[in-house]
């Protein structure tokens, strides 16, 4: 009973440490862009097998980062009860145990996917782990903003698994995913703000402060609503992704300009979940739009 339960504790600890919920909305996205690059419904096995090396490569990034990241981990709210953090897994297993997933998943892409895929997936990876983590994290407030294009390679991997080359619709979805990624992100950083601070990590708002956190929110979200539309007439989307693109879009801005002069913290936890919500739409509507012209 008891070894039983350890087992399954220690299986959930390094489960944890993949940082699951952001691997999930990267499948998303990967599997937006194949659906695109096939218009329809790829192969069932295709499908999976780039899921899962996918997931696995997923995996591997947010286990290197709680590797790298344990000594900010254990002083911030969010985070202390993590694996490395608290001392459940060492440093050294936690980095075989990111090696080994890392490995699996470019063998696994580029045996039975194919090469590109494969390296784009890594090449993500590391610029996740050595670009973003070990030198933007700690040491600008361009953090976000410089390391975002680590979350939009996805679908470019996914565009690649199908069409063997990278596509304009997915070189779209990337740019979407870094214009993005600054508004998602520091909206979370304003409700955590006194996490950063006490990690003496220079998020925006903990360097910047609340004020000039927001108006850059607003600004980033314009642009980034702006150049969503714009895929339109650059001929890379139709109709039937502008319609829904203008809509959400819409209510992202409406959004981020009631967060300027209102109370931060509720708002901001709004606009971060409804973030989450305008991808997993935007992703819909770009599908859709492919499949049905």
């Amino acid at each position: 009973m008891n070894a039983r339960y350890d087992w399954r504790a220690v299986a959930l600890d390094y489960y944890d440490l993949t940082k699951p919920r952001i691997a999930y909305l990267l499948l998303i996205t990967t599997f937006a862009a194949m659906v695109m690059a096939e218009r329809g419904l790829p192969p069932l096995g295709l499908t999976l097998l780039t899921l899962v090396g996918g997931a696995l490569a997923a995996g591997s990034a947010g286990a290197f980062n709680c590797v790298l990241d344990r000594d900010i981990d254990r002083v911030m709210l969010r985070t202390m009860r993590r694996p490395l953090a608290t001392g459940r897994i060492s440093p050294l297993a936690g980095s075989l145990f990111a090696t080994a997933l890392g490995a699996i998943s470019f063998a696994l892409l580029y045996r039975y996917v194919n090469p590109l895929a494969a390296w784009l997936s890594l090449a993500g990876n590391l610029y996740y782990v050595l670009v973003y983590t070990l030198w933007l994290k700690r040491t600008t407030t361009l953090n976000i903003v410089i390391g975002g294009a680590a979350g939009a390679v996805p679908p470019l991997v996914g565009w690649a698994a199908v069409a063997h080359t990278v596509g304009a619709p997915a070189l779209g979805l990337f740019a979407l995913i870094f214009l993005w990624t600054p508004p998602h992100f520091w909206a979370l950083a304003l409700v955590s703000n006194a996490d950063y601070a006490r990690a003496n990590v220079p998020m925006l708002p903990t360097v910047r402060g609340a004020r000039r956190t927001k108006i850059e929110i607003l600004i980033y979200t314009i642009v980034l609503v702006a150049v969503s539309l714009a895929l339109t007439p650059l001929g890379i989307m139709g109709l039937w992704y502008f319609v829904p693109a203008a809509i959400l879009g819409g209510v992202f801005i409406w959004d981020a300009w009631k967060m300027l002069d209102g109370p931060t913290e509720p708002l901001a936890r709004a606009l971060f979940k409804y973030s989450l919500l305008y991808l997993a739409l935007m992703c819909i509507a770009m599908v859709l739009d492919r499949v049905i012209r």
